[in-house]
């Protein structure tokens, strides 16, 4: 029995299954139980992430794990052992975002309505660069100055998917679904006026969406956003296209 196994059971077979490996939620845990588990995922596989990690467990799983990345802003912490033209690496978004990585597939855009939101956004960023797609990030970007959005409908276009996430009225999702031809994710954040109720309002009006092709996660939920939106960026796996084609035989 390896020390994590004695309060967590980690999946190793989750990369084959779905892409990338199992991811830790660090909420609620100890620094000492995300160093364990992060540790253990990295030796595996080579890269291992954590979610909402806090700055206090930061210091102390990066005191033990000194190859590790922290991002302070929208609260991720990974390690990257990959080969150079698939590995993140930075100490910051901007830095992490870099697509100078040969091995990149398609486009993702992250666009967010408003700089309260770009925590989330940055999440749902790294998220997918992370799992290996190539990722631009466009930040306040909201319809309250909807020149700033059109000024951007050529990147826009040019996804495979787009995430958009945006807190008070949440409207910014329906905008972008209507200008392009390629699925939206719409990510509510708990940003805005006590009428937001903690991003309900928001979410709310994304569920309600007229516009075709939204599909919503939960409030404040970057990454899973950004996992989602790398599976629809790197379509089917070559086993199941190869499953495909036998079945239609």
């Amino acid at each position: 029995m390896t020390d994590s196994q004695s309060f967590a059971q980690l999946d190793f077979q989750r990369e084959q299954r779905c892409g990338f490996p199992e991811v830790v939620f660090a909420q609620g845990k100890t620094a000492s139980q995300i160093t364990l588990l992060l540790k253990a995922l990295a030796d595996e596989h080579g890269v291992a992430l954590a979610t909402r990690v806090n700055t206090r467990q930061a210091r102390r799983i990066c005191a033990e794990l000194p190859e590790a990345a922290y991002l302070a802003s929208c609260k991720l912490l990974f390690i990257d052992r990959r080969e150079p033209d698939l590995r993140v690496s930075g100490e910051d978004v901007q830095a992490a975002l870099s697509d100078d990585a040969q091995a990149l597939i398609g486009d993702v855009v992250v666009c967010c309505a408003g700089t309260s939101d770009l925590p989330v956004a940055e999440e749902a960023a790294v998220t997918a660069r992370l799992m290996g797609s190539r990722v631009t990030l466009l930040a306040d970007v909201g319809i309250a100055g909807v020149h700033r959005l059109l000024a951007r409908e050529q990147e826009l276009r040019a996804a495979r998917c787009v995430v958009a996430v945006a807190g008070m009225e949440g409207a910014l999702p329906s905008l972008v679904a209507g200008l392009v031809e390629v699925p939206v994710i719409a990510v509510p954040t708990s940003v805005g006026y006590g009428a937001s109720f903690g991003g309900l309002a928001a979410l709310l009006a994304m569920l309600n969406s007229c516009a075709c092709g939204v599909s919503v996660v939960n409030i404040n939920n970057g990454f899973g956003a950004g996992a989602i939106a790398h599976r629809i960026n790197a379509g089917p796996r070559r086993s199941e296209a190869g499953a495909c084609r036998d079945g239609a035989k």
